[in-house]
C-alpha cells in the first residue's frame, strides 16, 4: 500500500497571513519563506536565491542537502527512528564513544536542544553540590553578564541579559552574574558568597559569547579561572551550544583557551540541523543515576545517526582546516570594511566561522537594518544584538562564497553610507 506524502500533495502557495493566523507569534520574522537549500544556498518560495551566512543560526554545519547526511537519514528512517531510552540504542552508544574519543569528556547525556543540555548541566551541578560537596545550604552558579544559555526558566535565569527575563519572574534562585573576561569580579563574587550561607558550586560560561555580541574569551582569563576552580572545588561549565562542533576552527571551543571544562554542552551544529543536544562531563557525572534525569527523545537512533555522520564528515573531509582558512579570509575582508567606514564600524571579532562586525554605538544604524538590506541583495546575515552583525555560514563555505558575501555586504554598506 502506498501512502500520500508531502511530495505527492505539495504545500500550496505560501500565505503569510495564514501562517500568522495559526503559528504563535514568538518570532520577529523577516518577510521571506525558505523552500529549499543546497550547500550554502537557499531559495525562497518565490524562487529567489540567497547566499546563506546564517546556517540556521550556526546549526547547518554541513550546509543544506549534504550527500552524507541525506544518505544517513534515508537509511536510518527506513531502519529505526525511535524507541526510547528504556533500551540500549547502538547509534547513541557509537555517537557517545566518538565524542569521548575526541574530547576531554568521559560520559555523555543526550537530549534535544541546547537549552535542555544546559538544564542538564545545571541539574548535575546541583546534584554534585548536594551529594559530593555536601552544600546543604544554597549552591550558586556564577554566569556572565551578556551571556545566553537558553529559553527555559532555568536557562533564562542563567542568561545574564534582563531582556530575556522580563515578565517571567519569579526567576530560579541560585545564579549570580559577573562581567565576562573579568577575573577580579569572579574572585570578589566567590569571596562575597562564602561569607553568607551560599557557596559557589560552578562557573558557567560560553568560551565565546554568541548572542552577547560575538565576544571571544580571553586566554589568560580562562587559565586563571581554571586555577580558581581547582583551588576552590568549583566546577567549570562551558556552554558550547553555538561555538562547538568545529564552528570555532577547533572541534570544541575550549580548545582555543588551553583549558578543559568539567562539563560542556553542545547542540546546534551537532547533527547539522536535526534536533539533538548533549551534555558532556568528566566521570564525576556518575552522580546522575537512573531516575535523576532523562529525556524521551534524547539520543534516539535517528538523531544519533545524523550527529555521528556530521562529526565523521568533519573529520574525514578536513573541514576544520576549511573553517580556519575561510574564517581568516572573512575577518581580513571585514577588517578592510572597518578601515573604509570608521564612521560606521568599530571592530571585527571571532574565531573560525563565528564572527561579528560591530557598529559604532553612537549612530542610528543597527545590525537588523543591515541584515534587511543585505537580504534584499541576496545575502542572509543574523544580528547578535542591536549593534553586531553575525557571520555564521556553513562550515563547508568556499573561498569564492566568502568573497561573494563580503562583496554584497560592501555594496550594501556603500549604499547606506551615501
Amino acid at each position: 500500500m502506498s501512502y500520500p506524502t508531502l511530495l505527492d500533495t505539495p504545500i500550496q502557495a505560501f500565505d503569510r497571513t495564514e501562517f500568522d493566523t495559526y503559528v504563535m507569534n514568538t518570532y520577529g520574522r523577516f518577510p521571506i519563506a525558505i523552500e529549499k537549500g543546497q550547500g550554502c544556498r537557499l531559495w525562497d518560495t518565490e524562487g529567489r536565491e540567497y547566499l546563506d551566512f546564517v546556517a540556521g543560526i550556526a546549526t547547518c554545519t554541513l550546509g543544506h542537502a549534504h550527500p552524507a547526511l541525506i544518505e544517513t537519514v534515508q537509511q536510518q528512517i527506513q531502519k529505526l527512528h525511535h524507541v526510547s531510552n528504556l533500551y540500549y540504542i547502538p547509534e547513541q552508544g557509537a555517537l557517545a564513544k566518538w565524542i569521548v574519543d575526541h574530547s576531554c569528556a568521559d560520559r555523555v547525556f543526550f537530549c534535544n536542544s541546547g537549552a535542555e543540555a544546559n538544564e542538564a548541566a545545571i541539574k548535575l551541578v546541583r546534584k554534585y553540590a548536594h551529594t559530593v560537596l555536601d552544600f546543604l545550604e544554597k549552591p550558586v552558579i556564577l554566569t556572565a553578564k551578556a551571556s545566553f544559555h537558553g529559553r527555559t526558566l532555568a536557562t533564562i535565569t542563567a542568561t545574564g541579559q534582563p531582556k530575556y527575563q522580563q515578565d517571567f519572574e519569579p526567576l530560579m534562585p541560585g545564579f549570580v552574574y559577573v562581567p565576562y573576561n573579568d577575573i577580579k569580579a569572579v574572585e570578589n563574587a566567590i569571596a562575597d558568597l562564602d561569607e553568607g550561607n551560599s557557596r559557589v558550586a560552578a562557573i558557567m560560561l560560553e568560551p565565546l559569547q554568541g548572542e552577547g555580541g560575538v565576544r571571544p574569551g580571553d586566554l589568560d582569563y580562562f587559565l586563571r579561572l581554571r586555577k580558581i576552580c581547582d583551588e576552590n572545588s568549583i566546577l567549570l561549565v562551558f556552554d558550547e551550544v553555538q561555538v562547538g562542533v568545529g564552528r570555532s576552527g577547533k572541534l570544541w571551543g575550549y580548545e582555543n583557551l588551553g583549558v578543559e571544562p568539567d562539563i560542556f554542552t553542545s547542540a546546534k551544529g551537532l547533527a547539522g540541523g536535526i534536533p539533538i543536544g548533549a551534555m558532556m562531563c568528566k566521570k564525576f557525572c556518575d552522580v546522575f543515576t537512573p531516575g535523576t534525569h532523562a529525556s524521551t527523545f534524547g539520543g534516539n537512533p535517528f538523531a544519533s545517526a545524523a550527529a555521528l555522520t556530521v562529526l565523521q564528515t568533519i573529520e574525514k573531509e578536513n573541514i576544520l582546516q576549511n573553517v580556519q582558512a575561510r574564517g581568516e579570509q572573512l575577518r581580513t575582508r571585514l577588517r578592510a570594511i572597518v578601515s573604509q567606514y570608521p564612521n560606521l564600524f568599530t571592530e571585527v571579532r571571532g574565531w573560525g566561522l563565528i564572527n561579528g562586525l560591530e557598529l559604532q554605538e553612537n549612530i542610528q544604524l543597527t545590525s537588523p537594518d543591515i541584515v534587511k538590506a543585505a537580504m534584499e541583495e541576496g545575502l542572509l546575515l543574523a544580528p547578535a544584538g542591536p549593534k553586531v552583525l553575525r557571520f555564521v555560514p556553513p562550515l563547508i563555505v568556499s573561498e569564492n562564497e566568502v568573497e561573494e558575501a563580503v562583496d554584497i555586504l560592501g555594496k550594501v554598506i556603500a549604499n547606506i553610507n551615501q
